[in-house]
């Protein structure tokens, strides 16, 4: 028996333990039952998966860390940022629903204050996997206007994702969790953000929820405290700093719009940050630092989106620029989330689609192989 399917036997009887506590329990009950046995479902999952698959995030501590007077970050798999004022405290994403009990209570010893707002940087289960958990009676859930589509799609295709994502991330039980808090989707946005950002001010501290789609879907918010410097950006960068952008994504997603990415990119540039905080490693700071390698990915993605332009508008197949299209030199970045071969394909298909007109057998219901 492989080591996975231990995991998912280990955490299918959990699941049962779970759905019994469910039955016996209501309310604040069933919220307290549900978190513990999340954190022995997360306990089990981080502690039998080896080192050396899906980029050892599962082997990132799980540990409190005061990035600026007021402003806490929870690490682990994927980052809870908390900033804390006197009229209650904002959670900028959530994390990974099975590390949300270890990184609530590492954030409850700062501060026990209202939850006034939680900011979903955007669909993806390690970033809002915790906030059904946070909720509380009048928390605005905040989340971009296309947040709401790009739940829908992902849950009403979650048993042919949830098998594709777990060849990834083994860690994942056998079948989707389809239990109460647990289970993937059921966030309903309270306040959106589209062509225009949202702004409020609370407890002297001002929040700026910026409008920033791109490479990891249509639907990514970022948060920016500019009395503080700091930007928060979720995936909008990637889990990676800085890296080429995944606008192709393996394991199976709507297609990303490049386009759509570069004018991300330039408004991020035109900020001063002198500290960028990304919901997945740590922080990235100094104001230059930031604006070179923000500027670097922006020019890296145009030069792969001109240069696949050109090519289609010279004739050439979508295979021969995949080979040909290269990074030059002073554009180097890392490609260990997102290949520029898959993203010329990507920016292709997004301008082209699918009939790439090298073969009739493109057009009928047999593979190409046959």
């Amino acid at each position: 028996m492989s080591k996975s399917m231990k995991i998912g036997g280990v955490i299918a009887a959990i699941v049962v333990v779970v759905a019994l506590w469910l039955w016996l329990g209501g309310g604040d009950v069933k919220k307290a039952a549900q978190l513990k046995a999340v954190e022995v479902i997360g306990n089990v999952a981080m502690r039998t998966i080896p080192d050396d698959v899906a980029g050892g995030f599962h082997k990132i501590p799980i540990e409190r860390k005061e990035l600026a007077p007021g402003v806490y970050q929870a690490t682990g798999v994927a980052n809870t940022h908390m900033i804390t004022t006197a009229e209650g405290d904002v959670l900028f994403d959530t994390g990974l629903a099975l590390q949300v009990p270890q990184q609530m209570e590492l954030l409850k010893e700062v501060s026990d204050g209202p939850i006034t707002h939680i900011i979903v940087s955007h669909s993806h289960a390690d970033h809002m996997g915790g906030t059904k958990f946070w909720k509380e009676e009048g928390t605005e859930i905040v989340a971009h206007r296309e947040y709401t589509e790009e739940q829908r799609y992902l849950k009403e295709l979650e048993p042919y994702l949830h098998h594709r994502n777990r060849v990834l991330f083994p860690w994942m039980p056998e079948e989707p969790p389809d239990i109460g808090l647990i289970a993937y989707g059921g966030v309903e946005p309270t306040l959106t953000v589209g062509d225009d950002d949202l702004v409020f001010e609370q407890g002297g501290v001002r929040f700026e929820v910026l409008n920033t789609p791109g490479a990891e879907g249509a639907d990514n918010i970022s948060l920016w405290l500019p009395e503080k410097k700091i930007l928060f950006t979720g995936d909008t960068l990637g889990p990676l700093f800085p890296q080429f952008p995944n606008i192709f994504t393996m394991r199976g997603e709507k297609v990303r719009k490049p386009v759509e990415y570069i004018r991300t990119l330039n408004r991020l540039i035109d900020l001063d940050i002198e500290m960028l905080v990304p919901s997945h490693h740590t922080p990235v700071t100094g104001v230059d630092n930031i604006r070179a390698a923000l500027t670097k990915i922006r020019d890296a993605t145009k030069y792969v989106h001109d240069e696949t332009v050109r090519g289609m508008n010279e004739g050439k197949t979508v295979y021969e620029l995949m080979d040909e299209i290269q990074l030059p030199p002073e554009l180097e970045l890392t490609q260990e989330h997102g290949r520029v071969s898959w993203a010329v394909r990507s920016i292709w298909e997004y301008y082209a689609t699918w009939f790439h007109f090298d073969s009739i057998t493109e057009l009928y219901p047999v593979p190409a192989r046959s």
